[in-house]
């Protein structure tokens, strides 16, 4: 059975953190704190998390350091947490943004004049297509119809519906060429 070791004892003997007592007993009286201050700075409870044992290793590793005639323990963890903190931002500002992170909303600029010619350029060509292609591509792609939907009011199968919208997109990427389209405009 361990008995926990009294705070005062822990203080003076800090630098003995190899004891397995002292430790537990440093760790039980101040873990919580440091946890409190380290997620406050990084807002994430696992980084938090890993901070605290970040900074009870370098305590432990540097210990025959600590001097209580400078500080007291609770001040001394909370430097080193501190400086493990602002290491752990640092380490993240230096790693790229992950591909599944969502990008920055950053306005897009509104090109109305291009819209409306591309919108002019499509409909004519739209025109060009075959009454059967035009129908389905109008209904599926422009007014974002579900095929079944689309296919039960034209009375015809849905993969009749589905080979028309298929048919008419590579129609349409053909009388778009002829007219001139780039296809990056």
């Amino acid at each position: 059975m361990r008995l926990r070791m009294s705070r005062k004892r822990a203080e003076e003997s800090v630098g003995n953190l190899a004891d397995d007592a002292v430790l537990r007993t440093v760790y039980d009286d101040h873990a919580g704190e440091l946890f409190a201050l380290a997620y406050r700075s990084l807002g994430d409870r696992g980084r938090a998390e890993e901070v605290v044992q970040e900074t009870f290793l370098r305590a432990w590793r540097g210990a025959d350091r600590y001097d209580p005639q400078r500080s007291t323990v609770r001040t001394w963890l909370y430097a080193i947490c501190r400086n493990v903190v602002i290491d752990a931002s640092r380490a993240r500002a230096s790693r790229p943004r992950l591909a599944d992170t969502e990008p920055p909303d950053v306005p897009v600029p509104e090109r109305p004049l291009e819209q409306l010619l591309v919108g002019l350029q499509v409909e004519e060509a739209l025109r060009r297509l075959s009454e059967q292609h035009r129908v389905v591509l109008v209904e599926i792609h422009l007014r974002d119809r579900p095929t079944s939907e689309v296919a039960a009011e034209l009375g015809i199968p849905v993969g009749t519906v589905r080979s028309r919208v298929y048919y008419g997109l590579k129609a349409l990427k053909l009388v778009l060429e002829e007219m001139g389209w780039q296809g990056d405009q």
